[in-house]
Parts: C-alpha cells; sequence; structure tokens
C-alpha cells in the first residue's frame, strides 16, 4: 500500500472534514480550514493518501502556521480506520521537513494532556515538555501541554528525520522501523 502525502486543496475539505469529525470532540468548521488553505500567507497544510487498487482515499491531514524562524504545529489527525499505520508519523516529518526548508528555526504545538499515543510520537522527534496550557481545550476543559523543539537544525535531528523518512519510504505502510 503506497502512501502519499501532498499539499491540501480545497477540493480536499470534505475528506478532511470527515476526518476532523472523527477525530476531534469540536471539529473545525469548514470555514476554518478554507482560509487556512485560501488566504493564510503563514499557514502550510497537507494530506496524507493511501493508494488502493479502486484509487486514492484522503486519510490523514496536518498543519502548521510559520512565524518568523518558528513552525507551530496547529493540527494532525488521521482517520481513525488508518490510525497504526504511522500515517501521523508521516505527516509529522513532512510538517518538519517543510519547516527546516522554509527557515524555522523552533517548532512548538500543543498536545492534550490524555493523548499519550501524540506524547509519545513528539517526543520521538525530539519535542520536550515546556509548560502546560490549563483547560485550554474548551470543549472538555482538558489541558494542553505545550511542546518544543528548540533547533530544528541540530545534526543529530536532522539525521533522525533523514533515517525516518528513508525507512518509511522504503517499507511503506509496512514501516517497522
Amino acid at each position: 500500500m503506497r502512501i502519499s502525502v501532498e499539499r491540501m486543496q480545497l477540493s480536499d475539505l470534505n475528506d478532511v472534514l470527515r476526518i476532523e469529525r472523527a477525530s476531534y470532540p469540536t471539529p473545525w468548521r469548514p470555514e476554518t480550514f478554507r482560509y487556512e488553505i485560501c488566504d493564510n500567507p503563514n499557514a502550510y497544510y497537507v494530506v496524507a493518501r493511501v493508494h488502493l487498487p479502486e484509487g486514492p482515499v484522503t486519510v490523514g491531514y496536518a498543519g502548521m502556521w510559520l512565524i518568523i524562524d518558528e513552525a507551530h504545529i496547529t493540527t494532525i489527525a488521521v482517520d481513525p480506520n488508518y490510525r497504526g499505520l504511522k500515517i501521523g508519523e508521516r505527516l509529522l516529518l513532512t510538517l518538519l521537513t517543510a519547516a527546516t526548508q522554509k527557515g524555522a528555526c523552533r517548532a512548538t504545538l500543543e498536545v492534550r494532556e490524555s493523548n499519550l499515543v501524540a506524547q509519545r510520537l513528539y517526543l520521538k522527534y525530539r519535542f520536550g515538555a515546556a509548560g502546560m496550557r490549563r483547560g485550554y481545550y474548551t470543549d472538555t476543559g482538558e489541558n494542553a501541554i505545550i511542546m518544543w523543539i528548540e533547533n530544528l537544525h541540530d545534526p543529530g535531528l536532522q539525521r533522525f528525520m533523514n533515517e525516518r523518512r528513508r525507512c518509511l519510504e522504503e517499507q511503506g505502510a509496512l514501516a517497522r522501523c
């Protein structure tokens, strides 16, 4: 099964909204995604597609804002039917690579305190916990952990990202690396 990650287009909106509704208690509105895709000059959004014999299926998406020398990852979501295939990792790696190429030096994000799977992925990519936003998620009142990568250009991080990219590309959805 081949997986690709491509820039998000307006034509992806229905699939993105389907995944958004399945992933979050309070999904973003269509207008929010339209703004991010079409009107926000600082936004960079991508979709992940699984290429099946019957055609490509959008199974995840991610986005970030590039502000001066910082990348702020705003969202990552994967269709529940396709979780566990390292699609979230591919999306994160795509964002971090693009951030580095576009001149970002640091990256940040917020993650739900209860989302241990996402936290493990972020720690794997050298994000460190830097603080807590209490009651950040208004839908549930849950806290957000603020995480940072302080140096996207660190040679060790870049080597790790290259190794992960190579492994994921070589082994596709069956990546065991």
